[in-house]
């Protein structure tokens, strides 16, 4: 007897952490954009697992790739090598540029691998006094949840009740370069923030914002790190954000696309000076380099390019933003994005971006709000144009109601 998605829903209220809370659907099934829920009824994606399924739901060479490697070897630790990681490394330091590769599992710990790495680094290399490195980030930030990542948020939701935290972090305002120097002292290792800021709500900084960070760094002798992790691999119809600036940075983090939704893959991108502190012992993961994630990512890089996403997430993205400008709703505050990762702010009396998304969701599209008033569109990059203007009669019935 199959179950009603009532039954799925108190089971999950019953047994799980409430930690999240979700739109009220139960998926059963992807495909490209579109996900079918168990009774049935098919929903465009709109949100592509927080940019974790750039790539598609179930991409057919990603799944073989895979498959065919899970009937071989999964798992053997970092104790011994296996046969897949090389070509990872290879792969991914020809496609970024990168000198020296640390593979991780979770976004939240490429985070954490870098902070570590760059600490050390500035003990190392840059002669800081031992326990005073510190970092500088942005507010608004989100690199994660781990304990040492909500340590340095602002968010109230994400610190209160966690502490004490590690100390070692500055904040300053996203976007601002006259106050990033001057936070910096003898002390500044490390300037972490993302390109765009996604969970904030698709925030995007000042032109020559990033430009003038990358001369402050090099200044100052500061390693500039970059969490993609939402951005990178082709979200912003790029395949880094960074290069929408102009610039490179020392350490680039990377996750969810890089395994194309199918499996935890991530990592820390870096010059041989900073990974290159790291020796044996000092850090690891049983999973981080596996043959299974390796074999996985290295097909999922192969069709983001050879299927020329990051092109269309470009295209499509400009075709979605321009769609959704056009819509004549007085709810609407702002439309703003790159690529497709795009955001539709409301104003304050709109009734919130959620009950848009409830909406959105009877009407076939999944999308999902952050902070309140913003609704986050960010569909995986094999959507077609025909799929974007089908989601924006979606988007204009639900916005006009509005007034």
């Amino acid at each position: 007897m199959s179950r009603l998605p009532e039954d799925y829903i108190a089971a999950e209220h019953r047994l799980g952490a409430h930690n999240y809370k979700p739109i009220d659907v139960v998926i059963e099934k992807g495909e490209g954009v579109w996900l079918t829920d168990v009774e049935g009824k098919r929903y465009l994606d709109c949100l592509a697992a927080y940019s974790a399924v750039n790539q598609g739901h179930c991409h057919p060479r990603i799944l073989k790739a895979m498959t065919d490697q899970a009937a071989r070897l999964t798992l053997t630790s970092r104790a011994f090598r296996n046969d897949q990681l090389a070509g990872f490394y290879e792969d991914l330091a020809r496609l970024t540029g990168a000198h020296k590769i640390l593979p991780m599992n979770s976004g939240a710990e490429a985070v954490e691998s870098a902070v570590k790495a760059v600490r050390k680094w500035g003990y190392e290399v840059r002669g800081v006094p031992e326990n005073k490195a510190e970092i500088i980030v942005c507010a608004n930030n989100f690199h994660g949840r781990t304990l040492g990542i909500v340590g340095f948020s602002t968010d109230p939701t994400a610190r209160t009740g966690f502490g004490p935290f590690a100390p070692g972090f500055r904040v300053v305002p996203f976007g601002d370069a006259r106050a990033f120097e001057d936070a910096i002292t003898d002390n500044t290792v490390a300037f972490l923030a993302e390109p765009i800021q996604g969970e904030a709500g698709i925030l995007i900084p000042p032109a020559g914002y990033f430009a003038t960070v990358r001369e402050l760094c090099t200044r100052h002798g500061i390693t500039l790190i970059l969490d993609e992790i939402q951005t990178g691999l082709g979200r912003t119809g790029k395949l880094l954000a960074e290069e929408h600036e102009g610039i490179e940075a020392d350490v680039t983090l990377v996750g969810k696309a890089l395994s194309g939704g199918f499996y935890p893959v991530s990592a820390v991108l870096s010059n041989s000076e900073v990974l290159g502190v790291l020796n044996p012992g000092e850090h690891g993961s049983t999973f981080g380099g596996n043959p299974l994630a390796c074999a996985v990512a290295r097909m999922a890089l192969k069709v983001l390019v050879e299927e020329g996403m990051m092109e269309n997430a470009e295209t499509q993205g400009a075709r979605f933003r321009t769609g959704l400008s056009a819509i004549r709703s007085n709810a609407v505050r702002e439309v703003r994005g790159r690529g497709l990762m795009i955001a539709v702010e409301l104003h304050e009396d709109a009734g919130g971006a959620r009950a848009v998304c409830e909406s959105l969701r009877e009407e076939g599209v999944l999308a999902k709000d952050t902070h309140d008033h913003t609704i986050r569109i960010a569909p995986p990059l094999v959507i077609t144009a025909d799929e974007v203007d089908w989601a924006l009669e979606r988007f204009d019935k639900v916005l006009t109601r509005l007034g």
